[in-house]
């Protein structure tokens, strides 16, 4: 914990005392780690960049949550102290609450299912989100979350004891967890390796190749296999900022984001299966639910899900979200 504060310390007062800088020299932000497949895609989108404005556009990258978590990438975004971030659906949602249709648990059959929602739902989301004041550069998955814990986990009762990290989880969110039998912890991602160390969180859902990355395995490391959730992601950039482009050199710049952003979903879809095997050799073990089961998931996650559309969800999204994936469903029938 002391490690985290210092951090957070020292990137508040690195924010707050830094001269302004030109508009052209991007501060973007992540949790990610340096290192990771995200790191990477950043930096490679970066160097993309600079390339195409013969050097009038600069990155710094701070990773590794040193500016905060995803909620203070949002908000030092708004207030100018950043420029850009890469956002998982968590902090995406502070900006456009649709999104959150797309992350329904227990609602996607498979990865062509979900994509082909995605795709569509992508112009709708962007637009929603231009006119809050940010510009969509591209889309991805971090993966599909699964629950790690610190004890066995196959049917929703096994789970429904233990203290569940929820990501600074909205009250609506919060009661709709309680309401469906869990026990729910809302936290920060940057306060969770402490909180599995000292026993405040015992259970999580996030990605394998996140649970690989962030090292919160080592501490959980019982996985249930079932696919709960999809995590969606995208990188931002503030609208005045993007603006501040000249037009002629957007449409390289979109098209380098739109490359980092396809590389990261290849690498995503590969990499998460990759981990799981890595995690195994350092002691992860991987709890099977047997098919009789899944129904009890499904309800369980719907009772929760359910109560969140109206209160947190639009209706509008969850209800294109459902057209969509039934739509996908009609024209592969059979296939």
């Amino acid at each position: 914990m002391k490690r985290i504060v210092v951090m957070l310390l020292a990137a508040s007062i690195l924010f707050a005392t830094a001269p302004s800088v030109s508009a052209k020299t991007i501060k973007i932000g992540t949790i990610a780690p340096t290192g990771s497949v995200w790191y990477e895609a950043i930096r490679d989108m970066a160097e993309a960049w600079t390339k195409a404005s013969g050097g009038e556009i600069d990155f710094k990258i701070y990773a590794g949550g040193v500016a905060g978590d995803e909620p203070d990438l949002v908000r030092k975004m708004r207030i100018g102290q950043l420029h850009a971030a890469i956002l998982t659906v968590e902090g995406l949602a502070d900006i456009a609450p649709e999104v959150l249709a797309v992350q329904t648990s227990m609602t996607f059959a498979s990865d062509e299912e979900l994509e082909y929602v995605q795709e569509h739902m992508a112009p709708m989301l962007e637009a929603i989100m231009e006119n809050r004041g940010f510009k969509v550069l591209n889309w991805g998955n971090v993966g599909w979350a699964r629950f790690f814990a610190k004890k066995p986990v196959v049917s929703p009762e096994d789970l429904k004891p233990l203290r569940l990290f929820l990501w600074s989880a909205d009250d609506a969110y919060i009661e709709a967890w309680k309401a469906a039998g869990y026990h729910p912890i809302s936290l920060a991602a940057t306060d969770m390796h402490t909180a599995l160390q000292s026993g405040l969180v015992e259970a999580f859902a996030t990605p394998p190749l996140a649970a690989l990355s962030f090292q919160w395995f080592a501490l959980a490391p019982h996985m249930t296999s079932i696919r709960w959730a999809p995590l969606p992601g995208a990188t931002v950039i503030t609208k005045s900022v993007w603006d501040s482009f000249p037009d002629d050199v957007k449409p390289a710049l979109l098209a380098a984001a739109r490359e980092a952003g396809e590389y990261l979903q290849r690498e995503v879809r590969k990499l998460d299966d990759e981990a799981i095997e890595v995690m195994k050799k350092h002691g992860l073990v991987v709890h099977r639910v047997p098919p009789e089961l899944v129904p009890q998931w499904e309800r369980s996650t719907r009772a929760g899900s359910d109560k969140l559309i109206g209160s947190l969800v639009p209706p509008e999204a969850a209800a294109e979200v459902a057209r969509l994936r039934e739509e996908y469903r009609n024209l592969h029938r059979g296939q």
